[in-house]
């Protein structure tokens, strides 16, 4: 079950252990520049508004309202990451794990190969989460993504017109799948009464800041990010309950066309960035480790080089400078 609450995809499994819940949200951020350095995880910058597709009959196109889900909007070139939550279980020692497929479309953004249902281990198509905190783009090598960013389809651009030749889908695709309740009480049986915190937070709610409808993600930037390894077993996953959510993205510029709401402001400039002293993160779990990247994916053009023209980033800002003490662990 998938409910909308407060700009998150709230994923709820009763059938299987009523505290199952797993909240997805989608965060604004600094697009990184393509300059063949890889670099550290930017803030979130606050979340996208998210909105049913029902809500908004015929002023979606029919693809949309056929598929349903929810959509976002975002701004050409804008560049965004996937935060998944799961609160800690009462009397137990961890929160509830789900395996989470991300998908560009119908290109797996793990594996780089066509969408599928179902989990695969070999090479590895999900995350688990909330082991895995953030996603924030393409696994093109061990340690290394290749950021999300918004591209209109028809461009070109988009990883899943890179691969397939064709601009059919577009938007995000998100498949959650929780663990068998018997393995989750086999590894964390109930215990005396226990408190717990979390300290990995996502975005809040996005503060003031403002003809082609859909939007792809294409590859942009590298920033280093560990794709975390499954530390269960493909068993231990209860892929019959596995619960499905198409997420499009609306071009900003016709966002208060479908809803009467204001679009997000333009995303925020390196310059402006670096102004306010926003920091960077680096996040490493030594005890997981991380799988390798998809060779596919490695194949596909960053967004500048695919259309190429000119570095967005050149264009705005230069380079960006970076000094320790900007960098939180």
């Amino acid at each position: 079950m998938i409910t909308l609450d407060d700009d998150k995809l709230v994923v709820r499994f009763p059938d299987v252990f009523d505290q199952a819940r797993l909240e997805i949200s989608f965060a604004r951020t600094l697009r990184i520049p393509d300059d063949g350095h890889d670099h550290p995880l930017p803030a979130g910058l606050g979340r996208f508004p998210v909105r049913h597709v029902d809500d908004f009959g015929d002023r979606v196109p029919k693809s949309w309202r056929k598929r349903g889900g929810v959509m976002i909007p975002m701004h050409r070139s804008e560049a965004m990451w996937i935060c998944f939550e799961s609160d800690a279980i009462h009397r137990r020692d961890t929160a509830y794990p789900f395996a989470v497929k991300v998908g560009a479309g119908k290109i797996n953004a793990m594996s780089g190969l066509p969408w599928q249902n179902g989990l695969n281990p070999k090479p590895q198509d999900y995350v688990v989460a909330p082991d895995q905190p953030w996603l924030d783009g393409f696994n093109v090598g061990k340690e290394v993504i290749r950021q999300f960013v918004a591209t209109p389809l028809g461009s070109g651009e988009s990883v899943e017109e890179q691969l397939t030749g064709m601009a059919e889908h577009g938007g995000v695709q998100l498949a959650v799948c929780p663990m068998r309740f018997d393995e989750f009480d086999r590894r964390w049986p109930q215990q005396p009464e226990v408190h717990y915190e979390r300290s990995l937070a996502c975005p809040s709610p996005m503060p003031s800041m403002k003809k082609k409808m859909g939007m792809g993600l294409a590859a942009g930037g590298l920033i280093r990010q560990e794709i975390y390894r499954d530390p269960y077993s493909i068993d231990a996953w209860q892929q019959s309950a596995m619960s499905r959510c198409f997420v499009h993205l609306c071009d900003a510029a016709t966002w208060k066309h479908i809803t009467g709401e204001d679009p997000p402001t333009d995303p925020i400039t390196a310059r402006q960035y670096k102004k306010h002293g926003i920091p960077w993160f680096e996040h490493y779990n030594e005890e997981l480790g991380a799988v390798e990247g998809s060779k596919r994916l490695k194949t596909v053009k960053p967004v500048t080089a695919a259309l190429g023209e000119a570095s967005y980033w050149d264009r705005l800002e230069g380079s960006v400078k970076l000094t320790r003490g900007q960098i939180s662990r």
